[in-house]
Order: structure tokens, then sequence, then C-alpha cells
């Protein structure tokens, strides 16, 4: 999948400029009323930006991985809360079913998601299941023609606006860790499923994660992701890879934000008559968060293009999420150092962006579970 050239560099443009022109004016009402105004997500929807990823047969845009990542960079020149409205679709609450579910399932989800008529949302985290996933203990027992699901999924991003959610839970109870885990794409409204008020943050305002409970919520067996038990872990853990690219791509997104922020600062404040960004010291630190970003830049998309051509990137893919979202929070903190005490207070957005780059090094793997991914793989290499 992919557009060709002169089309991507046209829709890229248009990214651009909707970002500068709509999406950073609107940064404030969102940090003030923690939420994304619907007209922003009205056009987001004209932009294509919800089908990113999904194939061009379904409605979708159909970017491959290089792409992608070029698209997010830039949609994350903007608040994180806007790229967190189309996340899920784009990425976790799609691609499982984009790679293994059914004909049946793909055309009767796809095409909405790709027109962002609905939103997906991925239901994996648990009280006592969040790095330690095959843990988790959400349950779905055949029953007749139907599936009863129970259990309690935590801090569950966009199921607030979900008009779709992939649920893992455990079809075979007997069964410990990752083979007895399923999927199933189970719609919000279903009797029996509850979605809490959305969870109060240390940041990234106007994004929505709630709890979702299920208590003997029915399902029919044709909900069951690509209609095999079993294959719910595996398939996560093929997305998570791809989401950890696109989450990279939002580090370096976000990055680039905060040191244009800090130079245009460097250059406007002075002191003992002169701007600072004049100070060696200051540029060390500008000079410092350049090299990071171009460093997890160029990783992200030599990764991807790998991905690209199918090549295993598991590694690759957590090597970035580690360095970029690392490298994000170094920025971040450099960024507010250079601002001084201005960069404390929330006139200036610096200290936002300072308390929302700190949720990517958490979800979609933590950075230690990041580093866990990287050494297993080295020592699997060493030993072959």
């Amino acid at each position: 999948m992919a557009l060709d050239v002169e089309t991507f560099a046209l829709m890229k443009d248009a990214v651009t400029r909707f970002v500068k022109e709509k999406l950073i004016p609107a940064e404030d009402v969102v940090e003030e009323t923690n939420d994304v105004p619907e007209a922003i997500i009205e056009e987001m929807r004209e932009l294509g930006l919800f089908g990113l990823s999904i194939p061009e047969e379904f409605g979708g845009l159909g970017l491959n991985m290089s792409q992608e990542c070029e698209i997010v960079h830039e949609l994350c020149k903007a608040s994180l809360a806007f790229r967190s409205v189309i996340g899920t679709t784009v990425g976790i609450g799609s691609q499982g079913l984009v790679m293994t579910g059914t004909e049946a399932q793909k055309q009767q989800y796809l095409p909405r998601l790709a027109s962002g008529e609905i939103i997906s949302s991925f239901c994996l985290t648990e009280p006592e299941a969040g790095s330690d996933a095959a843990s988790l203990r959400t349950v779905a027992i055949k029953d007749g023609d139907d599936y009863v699901l129970n259990g309690t999924k935590r801090y569950i991003t966009n199921a607030l606006r979900a008009g779709m959610l992939t649920v893992m839970a455990r079809t075979d109870p007997a069964k410990k860790g990752a083979s007895g885990i399923s999927a199933f794409l189970v719609d919000p409204k279903t009797p029996g499923i509850t979605i809490s008020k959305a969870d109060d943050k240390m940041g990234q305002r106007g994004t929505k994660t709630s709890d979702v409970i299920f208590e003997d919520a029915r399902v029919p067996a044709s909900a069951l992701l690509g209609g095999r038990e079993g294959q719910g872990f595996y398939t996560a853990m093929k997305v998570l890879d791809r989401g950890r690219l696109h989450l990279s791509s939002v580090s370096t997104g976000i990055a680039e934000r905060m040191l244009a922020e800090a130079l245009a600062y460097a250059v406007e404040r002075k002191q003992f008559g002169t701007a600072i960004g004049e100070f060696q010291l200051v540029q060390a630190l500008l000079a410092d968060s350049q090299t990071e970003l171009f460093a997890g830049t160029a990783m992200t998309l030599d990764a991807a293009r790998k991905y690209d051509k199918e090549e295993d990137i598991s590694m690759l893919a957590a090597c970035c999420k580690m360095f970029t979202t690392e490298a994000a929070g170094r920025i971040a903190d450099r960024a507010v150092q250079i601002h001084g005490g201005a960069g404390y207070m929330s006139e200036y957005k610096i200290e936002r962006f300072y308390r929302d780059v700190r949720l990517l090094r958490l979800y979609e793997g933590t950075t230690q579970i990041q580093q866990l991914v990287i050494a297993r793989n080295m020592l699997k290499t060493y030993a072959n």
C-alpha cells in the first residue's frame, strides 16, 4: 500500500497547512475545554486522516508505513490531543482487523472506520494487566452462538468516542498466558457494557481515556476477530510493532514543535543586553535537542522503510519507540530550561507539552518493556 509520490506530497502539504491554520490556533480551546471541537474532527474526516492506514479498497488512503510516519510527524507539531482522535483508528484499533479479519468483518467495519463515521478503540490493558498483557483476566465464554464477556479494561483511549471496540479476552480460562486469548469486534452499545467517565490525567487534555466494564455482555460468534480463537494476543503483538513506529513519529513531531518554541524564545529573550541564544550554554541545549530529533526521525523512517519491505522489525520498532519517546522527554526538559521561569508558567505552551510528552514513555509498551524486547532479540540472534 502506498500513495504515488505526487499525490502523497499534496496530502502532506494539506496536513501541514491544516496544522498551522486550524490545529495550533485551537490548542488553547482544547486545553480549556478538555475536548477537541467537533468542527475540527469533521475536517479531519474530510482530509481522510481516519483512513491513513486502511486499504484503498475499503475507502482508506492506503498509506505505507513510511508515509504514515511522515503524516503523523506533521500532525503532531500540534497538541497531541488532535492526533489522539484518529490514533486508535489509524493504528491499534483497525490494524488487527486489516491483518487478520474475515472478509465479512472487513466489509462491515473498515469503510466506516476509514471515513471517520465510527472511531475504533483497542481494549487490552486491565487493572492488573498492563505490561504483562498476557495475564489479562477478562473472559469471553462460549454460550451457544454467542460469547459472554466479563471483565474490566483500563485507560482505554477513545472508548467514549468509539463505535467499535477491539476487545482482548480469554476464551479458554484453562490456558494461562497468550495462547488462551482471543480478540472480538464489539459494539460499545451492547447491553452489559459500561464506559466510565473520562480519566483526569496529568497532561494530554482533550484525549479521552476511560474504564470499559463488561458485565455479562453478550456478543455473537461472528464478532470473533478472524473467526478463530486463541489468536488475539499474537494479533495484538503484530499490531503493536506497527504502533510503535507510529508513536515514534508522534514523538519526533511534538519534539520538533517544542524545539521550535525553544529556539524562538532563545532568539527573542534578552539577558545582559543580548539574546540568550547567543550564550553558549543555551546553544548546547539547542544543539543536543536538534541532534536527538534528527537521530530519532532518521531511525524511525529507516525502520518504517524496512517494515514496508516486510522485514522483521520487532527489535527496530522497540529501539525507535524507546529512543524517540525518551528523547522527547529530554527535549521537553531542555525547552523548559531555555524558557527559564517562563517555562514553568501556563502562559507559555512549553509547560503543557512537558506534561503531555511524559505519557509517551508509558503507553504501547513502557521504556522498560522496549529494553526487554531489544535485549531478548539480541540474545536470540546471538544464539542462532
